[in-house]
């Protein structure tokens, strides 16, 4: 690795994950960088320098202040963020833990279609584990078991509509409490034509709220044109469609690509859900994220919001 200024600071905003303006404020404010200066004056960075760059950028995003950590060295850097990775994997272990047991909890209120203790269940989750993690270790798995389930044969139809209506009411309460910002992006939320299992689709709505989107819920079944006239009434900056069953839908391939065609090129489609792999090659043809967990879909919705939070500050005011 060398040790030549020769990097501009685009290229080590690029390479380090930070704006230019952060790494200028680091260096006038903390002296966390102390870079060379061309014949024109300009910042020139070399690589060790843009790999320590990379080391407090991550250590910032694990919660470190940058004021208490600009004056470590490399060595000391990366002894922080080790010890940082073990504390947050021992939270996931006890996170994925607590899970379990919640899940457990839920899955034999169903089993008895006990309102009430489902719903205790539920909200002890939450309570327990806030509103990304009951999401993403209580719901989601427990919805995809209940599913499995089903279609095994070891509970009935009535348990998963009774889990599904009951998750439902819960969420739709529990997503009030999130308003939109002023200025969020929106995004539309359902299921297309032959689709008939909502719970996934209302999940990503709850989740997108919670992380900062207008997000506009249009239920199961929808005909491609009508998921694209709420999308461009909305100006919905995504479409988010939950495809759990069938895996063989003959006619799912042709509606895709009609949706793909009503809706402006930049209006992103974010796919997922237990069928999704099977119509992977009609999803490329759309140019759609496909999205493997309720986890990734909230990582691939931060980037978009962030994303449109960037452009819409660049187009000029009138």
């Amino acid at each position: 690795m060398s040790d030549r200024p020769i990097h501009p600071i685009q290229i080590a905003a690029a390479r380090s994950g930070l704006s230019p303006h952060v790494i200028r404020v680091w260096e006038r404010r903390y002296g966390a960088i102390k870079p060379k200066r061309g014949p024109s004056q300009r910042r020139l960075y070399s690589d060790k320098e843009i790999e320590r760059l990379a080391l407090l950028s991550e250590a910032t995003r694990a919660g470190h202040p940058i004021s208490s950590i600009a004056n470590l060295n490399a060595s000391e850097l990366q002894r922080l963020l080790n010890k940082s990775k073990g504390a947050r994997q021992a939270a996931i272990v006890r996170v994925t833990d607590e899970g379990a047991v919640f899940r457990g909890e839920c899955l034999q209120a169903v089993r008895r279609l006990d309102a009430k203790a489902l719903e205790q269940s539920l909200q002890g989750a939450l309570v327990t584990l806030g509103h990304q993690g009951f999401l993403q270790v209580v719901l989601a798995p427990l919805s995809e078991e209940i599913g499995t389930r089903w279609r095994e044969g070891t509970i009935t139809a009535a348990h998963e509509h009774f889990f599904s209506a009951a998750a439902k009411v819960f969420l739709g309460r529990v997503s009030k409490q999130f308003a939109a910002e002023s200025g969020a992006p929106n995004l539309i939320s359902c299921t297309p034509l032959g689709q008939l299992h909502e719970l996934g689709a209302f999940m990503v709505g709850a989740a997108a709220t919670n992380l900062g989107w207008r997000v506009a819920y249009l239920g199961a079944a929808l005909p491609a044109a009508e998921i694209a006239g709420a999308a461009l009434q909305n100006q919905a900056a995504v479409v988010a469609l939950s495809i759990i069953y069938p895996e063989d839908d003959p006619d799912l391939p042709e509606e895709l690509l009609r949706l793909r065609h009503a809706l402006p090129n930049e209006t992103s489609i974010i796919v997922g859900g237990r069928a999704a792999p099977a119509y992977a090659n009609s999803l490329k043809r759309i140019r759609a994220l496909m999205v493997t967990s309720l986890a990734d879909c909230c990582d691939v919705l931060d980037r978009l919001r962030r994303e449109h939070r960037r452009q819409a500050g660049a187009k000029p005011r009138a």
